[in-house]
């Protein structure tokens, strides 16, 4: 498996960076993951950072190397970040979770499959064209879809997003058979809220992603202004040939059976991984249920 990767997060006109993001790989499989920390909530960046590490502490050890239900896979995680935050928070005492969006994809295989919660995007691009991008959790996407109709509603309004009292709404795509070339991007809103799709595409298209990347970023914090959001973005090239490839190039094949890189760090912020086996898995999943449907029996 050979791909080139870029990932890069400016703190904007924020006081501070809600987001967070990594990869993953062994030998045979990758993970990428993106979450934005939401503001109007405590501690969004620890949030995302629990998100991040659940996701790759689960990873590490359900790849092996490969993960063999790749959907289940993601399902299963994502609500084991969210109630690890819900932990964190009761632990803490908290009065109100913090929260965050996620995005996520799993590339093995010929093909990606990804999972997003809330407004964090991911955006395949082939041939200098859009291939599909996430549809975002918010009133205004679903708006566009013509499955709502608004009127005075702030349709840019999620509602969904990890950490929230009720369980999280998300989305799985794939797999996506990936072709020689095809380029993957993980953002925060802080990129597409001031760049067009369009644009977006245009600086992708033609570009190694190292050199995209900062150029993108860099216009978004223009286009932004002095109070532009924090922009994060995580993309990567599939199959990239020797010729084009940039010193920032991976290629799995001398990874050894049974060994895991990763670029996302713990944050400071404890979490054993041997607390999340698959019994701590069901039983969170069996626990936000559970609360779920005794906050439904309550209004009811």
């Amino acid at each position: 498996m050979k791909f080139s990767v870029f990932q890069v997060s400016r703190k904007g006109g924020r006081e501070k960076n809600e987001d967070r993001m990594g990869y993953c790989y062994t030998r045979e499989s990758g993970l990428f993951v993106l979450a934005d920390g939401m503001g109007g909530h405590p501690e969004g960046e620890v949030a995302a950072q629990l998100a991040l590490q659940t996701i790759s502490a689960l990873y590490q050890k359900e790849a092996r190397p490969v993960v063999k239900d790749v959907t289940g896979f993601l399902s299963s995680s994502l609500l084991a970040a969210h109630h690890q935050i819900i932990r964190y928070a009761s632990e803490k005492g908290m009065l109100d979770t913090p929260r965050t969006t996620l995005v996520a994809a799993i590339l093995q295989g010929d093909g990606a499959t990804w999972v997003h919660c809330g407004d964090s995007r991911l955006y395949v691009v082939r041939d200098g064209e859009l291939l599909t991008r996430t549809r975002d959790h918010s009133y205004l996407e679903q708006q566009n879809a013509g499955v709502i109709k608004l009127e005075r509603l702030n349709r840019n309004i999620l509602f969904t997003c990890l950490g929230s009292p009720s369980k999280p709404v998300f989305d799985i795509t794939g797999p996506v058979v990936l072709q020689q070339g095809d380029k993957l991007l993980l953002c925060s809103d802080g990129l597409w809220g001031t760049l067009t799709d369009n644009e977006i595409v245009r600086h992708l298209s033609g570009n190694s992603v190292s050199d995209a990347v900062p150029d993108m970023v860099e216009h978004a914090l223009r286009n932004g202004g002095e109070h532009c959001d924090n922009v994060t973005v995580l993309a990567m090239e599939w199959e990239t040939p020797d010729a084009f490839e940039s010193t920032r190039g991976v290629s799995t094949d001398s990874i050894m059976d049974g060994v895991f890189a990763s670029t996302i760090q713990a944050g400071g912020i404890d979490l054993p991984v041997e607390d999340l086996d698959d019994a701590a898995i069901e039983r969170s999943i069996a626990e936000i249920n559970e609360a779920i449907r005794r906050s439904a029996a309550k209004k009811a």
